[in-house]
């Protein structure tokens, strides 16, 4: 492969103008994700400790196997709701290392609110286990929950994708023989106590865990019983009388060792087998992508300068570089492993979409996984585009990245908008996994053009009454407008909502993306399928 010749000036003013607002943008992450992680109230520390709890840190911290990555997922989940009153959505999840094998961490934060489940605490929660699903990899819960928070219960409950979710993704992975150990550590109460019960394998804690599917005061509002959390619900009774815990555990580090130990007796799995040589790190430095991405989203860049930092040697193979150039598409690798790349060099035309599709099918035959690198602002519109069928070209692509049966990631770099989000393997096509960098932005059109339709849409309205709008009146209209998307459009509001999985700094990028290959190897790579192309 040929490596890619950077043209970046790393000592142009440009250049440093968007390097100093990139590092401060990676520092506001950086502090951002600190005190999702750290940040509690003394008297819930205390508590924890008065409880003789570690902290979920430092529980998690225990389980992995000693200096081995961790990628955490979602860590800003709720960011942006619940006026910042739970932090992570009182989740931890993540990929590790237990006993050698990869697995998903759950984990119930009990600092945050004592692990109760608001409604993006069940979103991630189901994401983490849809994640179990599409990678077939072992999940260990570590289980202290204090069961839903009732006052929002509508909106966790009953619908598909709610509450019930979780337990059902529990059984289709006991279905499909990917194995789960839960730790009890705390109270697993109500919709809580059904994790470690449809687990393979669960430990319970002497003192601090229990399992019930209502506590004592449910018990005595319900049947009059007066009974204690042990009589009902603790380790010595799950561990000799009902039989629902398969271990006793003295603490929560003997409890965690049991898991490392159950762990480490599980199957290793044949990962599939995919074009891989001796890993190399990029010809150029990860650091210069803070200068190389725009300060202004508006502003386009060559997509070209982000692959040469990303992949083995900076070296890229890439297809059809003259036909459809706002697309591009090549083979590279990334820590050894070949993948197919798609990049966006601007708007998507018939021809960059068919070249998209092409590709896609060409990675999907001969096994290679797809990295979607996004900073799209859609389809070109116009009567000429429409002639010459770009919603039919656009089709296309769509079907070829839905279609397509290798693992997809996708990483937003900047802007993505409209059914360019779609397009390039968006959240609703199913990628293993989403990443944003901070400064991307996500809606369904950008805040300019948004309160141009909108303001267009009520000045056409009043002209049809013989009414008009005054300069003011218009931007009396567009700013309020201009506010919301702008927010509503932000890596951080996206991440709340858990549209993604994480915000990285674009120069964890790299290794993230290392991280999420490898676990997506755990399944098999069927054979290519597609539906209908309309020709």
């Amino acid at each position: 492969m040929q490596r890619i010749a950077s043209v970046a000036d790393v000592k142009s003013q440009e250049f440093r103008i968007n390097e100093v607002h990139n590092r401060r943008l990676a520092a506001e992450l950086k502090e951002r994700q600190r005190a999702a992680r750290f940040s509690r109230p003394e008297r819930d520390l205390e508590r924890l400790r008065r409880q003789n709890k570690l902290f979920v840190r430092n529980r998690i911290e225990a389980l992995l196997d000693p200096e081995t990555p961790f990628l955490e997922l979602s860590t800003l989940a709720a960011n942006k709701a619940y006026d910042g009153e739970v932090p992570g959505a009182a989740q931890v999840v993540g990929i590790g290392i237990v006993a050698g094998r990869e697995v998903i961490v759950h984990a119930d934060d009990a600092s945050v609110k004592g692990g109760a489940w608001y409604p993006l605490s069940v979103k991630k929660i189901v994401r983490a286990l849809d994640m179990a699903i599409e990678n077939r990899l072992p999940v260990v819960h570590l289980c202290d929950c204090a069961g839903g928070f009732l006052p929002l219960q509508a909106e966790f409950f009953a619908d598909r994708y709610h509450a019930g979710r979780i337990f059902r993704n529990q059984s289709i992975l006991s279905k499909m023989g990917v194995p789960q150990v839960a730790v009890a550590m705390g109270h697993c109460t109500a919709g809580g106590a059904y994790v470690p019960a449809l687990s393979d394998y669960n430990i319970i804690v002497q003192g601090t865990g229990a399992i019930f599917l209502g506590g004592p005061p449910v018990v005595k509002a319900a049947t009059g019983e007066n009974v204690s959390v042990e009589e009902l619900g603790g380790a010595q009774m799950h561990t000799s009388v009902s039989g629902t815990s398969d271990y006793f555990a003295s603490s929560e580090m003997h409890a965690i060792a049991i898991a490392r130990d159950i762990v480490a007796r599980f199957d290793r799995p044949t990962k599939a087998s995919i074009d891989r040589a001796p890993p190399e790190p990029p010809a150029y430095d990860a650091s210069e992508l803070y200068g190389i991405i725009p300060k202004d989203p508006r502003v386009q860049f060559d997509m070209r300068e982000i692959i040469a930092r990303l992949v083995d040697g900076s070296r890229f193979h890439e297809y059809q570089p003259r036909y459809g150039e706002s697309l591009v598409c090549g083979f590279a690798r990334l820590h050894g492993y070949q993948i197919g790349v798609l990049g966006n060099n601007g708007v998507l035309f018939s021809d960059s979409a068919l070249k998209g599709a092409h590709f896609i099918q060409l990675c999907d035959k001969n096994r290679t996984p797809l990295l979607f690198l996004q900073n799209i602002t859609g389809f070109m519109v116009g009567r000429e585009y429409e002639r010459r069928g770009i919603t039919k070209d656009g089709a296309k692509l769509i079907m070829a990245v839905s279609g397509a049966s290798v693992p997809k990631f996708t990483v937003v770099c900047s802007g993505s908008y409209g059914a360019g989000t779609f397009a390039m393997a968006g959240r609703a096509f199913d990628p293993r996994f989403m990443f944003t960098w901070p400064q991307s932005q996500i809606s369904a059109m950008g805040a300019e053009q948004a309160a141009g339709v909108l303001t267009h849409v009520k000045a056409r309205q009043l002209a049809h009454v013989g009414g008009r709008l005054s300069e003011q009146e218009l931007a009396a209209i567009r700013e309020p407008i201009l506010d919301e998307y702008r927010e509503r459009s932000s890596a951080y509001y996206a991440t709340s909502e858990i549209w993604d999985d994480g915000i990285l700094d674009p120069v964890d990028t790299r290794n993230a993306l290392a991280i999420v290959l490898s676990a997506s190897l755990n399944t098999p790579i069927e054979a290519p399928n597609y539906g209908v192309f309309r020709m």
